[in-house]
């Protein structure tokens, strides 16, 4: 483990190794465990093989492994421009609930350091390390008994990072370094950051992900390069510029913490309790009722004036056994963010393996808020927030995982593509941001896409039993038309037949559209043309010629 040697510039209000007792504005010492490479390590799959799991927005890279990474591989590529990079790479849709319940087991492992444990999202965890740093002789052998207890857990499939700071964002940036800093230290480690490691103050919870992209880039734009030009500025005029997140970033790159570090113990009305009878043995039952639970607290929290930011999730089973795992959530959208972190939590306690596997159903179920503050409310967008039709959907959706579980309710995602089939991709509601108002550009509609058909898209794609319909397509003396080495047709077509059914006229057409994918390999190597006709009939059609061989693709309206 790596030592940072304390810097001149301590963080003011910092205790240092004892600072387990302070307030907003102040800096508790935190450990922070990072599993390198999370969403590659949950799906079991060896780090030495090219692997990228892409989602997201245009399907792009949110994780890799690190043999892909050496052959040019990046998060946020576009899954196509990386598999142009690395021709042997495997992709992998990304699985959140997968990924939460494989670091269950490491959570379990780690809870034999301190009970107050927190998960800040699967792959990452936090916990004060004044007491156990105390226990186990210092800092630096806290840290060795956290990799050890982490990577035993993980049998050899991943590793572990741990760093320990002042303040939690020091320390999830001291863990990706695998360092201690010394107390009053975080400022200058934190200094020589470039602004671009905001991004990962996203596992905090607080401020969401494309909004700490966009600060730092314009951060950048206004010549503040580090995180010690940031910290120069005047808190006030960073709050007054970019509001509440300006000042929370104006706080962690001062080496402090934008929260209470001793969790509040908030009313005992706020925990809300709900019994199971019969016991549920299926996720989507429990869920169903944590999501009744959810709502409750949120209604609590709103009468009472406040908003949660850490809640505690409590099971207990037929059998006597009592489960308990802390999560961050973030207040602003507290029943949805209960929601989620619970039914992953769920998912990791009765679909897990091992002593994490409760041996009977669930009986009670409880949400316990463990850090409150007082809601201030939130500054709104430029062109304002959710809408209450946003609200809506995202409530029936919710409602329909509960009756029919997660997987089986999905939306239409745009992505890049050539083919329609390919431009729309049918994911998981639970995995994409549900909301009814206007959002960014679809990505297939974004260059380079050469031999994408043009808009306006088909509304309906023609598959029988897995297999298009085949088309003949012949010009005025009867010949077959066929597409050249050139990538034009070879006689203008004049009629088709659809399946074997009666000929058509041809009295318009486009095209075609010649496209030669994955030509690095031989065997996967695909090379297609694609053409729009009009039939005497007033039907649209888009045909494909692959192999010789003229199919139906779909039809237009």
């Amino acid at each position: 483990m790596s030592r940072v040697s304390r810097g001149s510039g301590g963080s003011r209000g910092s205790r240092g190794n004892g600072g387990s007792a302070g307030s907003a504005g102040s800096a508790v010492r935190t450990l922070v465990v990072w599993c390198p490479d999370w969403p590659v390590v949950a799906a079991g799959l060896s780090p030495d093989h090219p692997v990228a799991v892409v989602g997201g927005v245009g399907g792009r890279v949110l994780a890799c492994s690190p043999a892909a990474r050496a052959q040019g591989v990046r998060r946020g590529l576009r899954r196509r421009e990386a598999e142009g990079r690395c021709p042997g790479l495997r992709t992998l849709a990304a699985d959140p609930d997968g990924e939460a319940r494989a670091f269950e087991v490491v959570a379990s492992a780690l809870e034999a350091l301190s009970p107050r444990l927190e998960v800040l999202r699967p792959g990452i965890l936090a916990l004060p390390s004044r007491g156990p740093s105390r226990y186990f002789g210092g800092d630096h052998a806290l840290t060795a008994r956290a990799v050890a207890l982490g990577e035993g857990a993980l049998t050899g499939r991943g590793r572990c990072r741990v760093g320990v700071a002042d303040g939690l964002f020091a320390a999830v940036l001291a863990a990706r370094r695998g360092v201690v800093v010394e107390p009053g230290g975080s400022v200058a480690f934190l200094a020589p950051f470039p602004v671009e490691a905001l991004a990962h103050a996203a596992a905090l919870g607080t401020v969401a992900p494309g909004e700490l992209a966009a600060l730092a880039e314009l951060f950048a734009r206004l010549g503040l390069r580090t995180l010690g030009d940031v910290a120069a500025v005047p808190a006030s005029q960073l709050a007054g510029r970019f509001g509440p997140a300006g000042t929370r970033v104006a706080t962690w790159c001062r080496g402090l913490d934008d929260r209470p570090a001793r969790p509040r113990v908030p009313p005992p009305d706020l925990t809300v309790v709900a019994e199971l009878d019969p016991p549920a043995e299926r996720v989507e039952a429990a869920a169903f009722v944590a999501r009744a639970l959810a709502a409750e607290l949120g209604e609590r929290l709103v009468t009472s004036g406040r908003t949660c930011t850490r809640v505690r999730i409590e099971a207990e089973t037929e059998h006597g056994e009592t489960l308990s795992r802390r999560w961050r959530t973030e207040g602003l959208l507290l029943a949805a963010a209960l929601v989620e972190r619970t039914r992953w939590q769920l998912d990791g306690w009765c679909n897990g393996t091992g002593a994490v596997r409760p041996t009977g159903g669930i009986t009670v179920l409880r949400l316990v808020p463990e850090e409150v503050r007082a809601d201030r409310g939130r500054q709104l967008g430029f062109w304002g927030g959710a809408t209450a039709a946003d609200e809506r959907v995202t409530r029936g959706v919710a409602r329909l995982q509960g009756l029919l579980g997660p997987e089986a309710v999905t939306v239409p995602r745009p992505r890049g593509g050539r083919s329609p089939a390919e431009q729309v991709a049918l994911v998981p509601a639970h995995a994409v941001a549900m909301a009814t108002g206007p959002g960014p550009r679809s990505p297939g509609g974004v260059a380079p896409w050469p031999g994408r058909i043009p808009p306006p898209s088909p509304v309906l794609l023609c598959l029988v039993d897995g297999d298009a319909p085949p088309v003949e397509v012949l010009d005025a003396t009867g010949g077959a038309v066929a597409v050249t080495g050139r990538g034009v047709t070879s006689t203008a077509p004049e009629r088709v037949s659809v399946a074997g059914g009666p000929w058509s006229e041809v009295v318009a057409w486009a095209g075609p559209w010649p496209v030669d994918e994955r030509w690095w390999e031989p065997a996967a190597r695909r090379r297609r043309a694609r053409i729009q006709v009009v039939t005497a009939t007033g039907q649209a059609h888009l045909l494909t010629l692959h192999a010789g061989r003229w199919t139906l693709e779909a039809t237009y309206d």
